[in-house]
């Protein structure tokens, strides 16, 4: 594939914003436990985390913010951990310590699925219209379809793919980085999902076959960067990911 797109604008003058997530789900989990108390009682974290912001907890839907950039949150049927990659080598990241740790506390829950989840923001400064380009003009094939009503077309694509040992769903979208008293950027967003299927483990080694999943997310990361930069954007690799001021829109 010959990209029509030039990204090279994109992957120099303004770090890629990368984030790993990792979600549980469990039945009938209950929103209610994410609690510092419980958190920290259990040794799911350390007693030094700190919230950056006031924890939501309610049967609906509960969340934490740490300072440290590990996100949780929990809903009546799944727990997400979630964590951005700025400028942390692998062995630093929290949030597969800390999913390993909770499935650990929690060994009689009903869990029923695994996911390893990574994104990639790639802003194009130079061209706000490049996303939708990349898109339109890259992925899919010219048609009338493109010209039709008042203003261009907005578009994403959702690819589904056979692994090895797990399904993988790349969802690819125009976004807009807003950064801190500046305009907002134009970019794309890689959106990717590991999905695991926990129920082919006899029941007695489910746990740690969860917990091996979780130890295996390198292996999920790499697999995505692959596709996302090798396949898609024809470019290198990151070496490293700058979080730049700002808020994916």
């Amino acid at each position: 594939m010959t990209s029509t797109i030039d990204t090279s604008s994109s992957l120099s003058s303004i770090p890629n914003i990368e984030e790993i997530a990792i979600s549980i789900a469990a039945k009938n989990l209950n929103p209610t436990m994410l609690s510092q108390e419980f958190l920290k009682a259990s040794a799911i974290i350390p007693n030094d985390w700190e919230p950056s912001k006031q924890p939501v907890l309610n049967p609906r839907g509960s969340q934490i913010t740490f300072k440290n950039g590990v996100n949780i949150v929990a809903q009546p049927n799944s727990i997400n951990f979630a964590e951005g990659l700025a400028n942390k080598k692998p062995e630093q990241l929290q949030i597969p310590l800390v999913a390993g740790k909770y499935i650990e506390k929690l060994p009689m829950a009903e869990y029923q699925g695994i996911n390893i989840s990574p994104k990639s923001l790639i802003p194009f400064p130079q061209d706000p219209d490049a996303a939708r380009k990349f898109i339109t003009q890259t992925l899919l094939a010219k048609g009338p379809w493109l010209e039709f009503g008042t203003g261009s077309v907005q578009a994403g694509v959702n690819l589904f793919y056979q692994l090895e040992n797990s399904q993988f769903t790349l969802n690819i979208n125009q976004a807009r980085l807003q950064q801190q008293d500046k305009p907002a950027i134009g970019a794309l967003l890689f959106a990717g999902s590991f999905s695991y299927n926990i129920g082919k483990f006899p029941e007695g080694e489910r746990l740690n076959g969860m917990i091996q999943i979780i130890k295996d997310w390198q292996k999920n990361l790499q697999t995505f960067r692959e596709l996302v930069y090798q396949k898609f954007l024809q470019k290198p690799m990151p070496s490293e990911n700058v979080v730049p001021s700002g808020n994916i829109l």
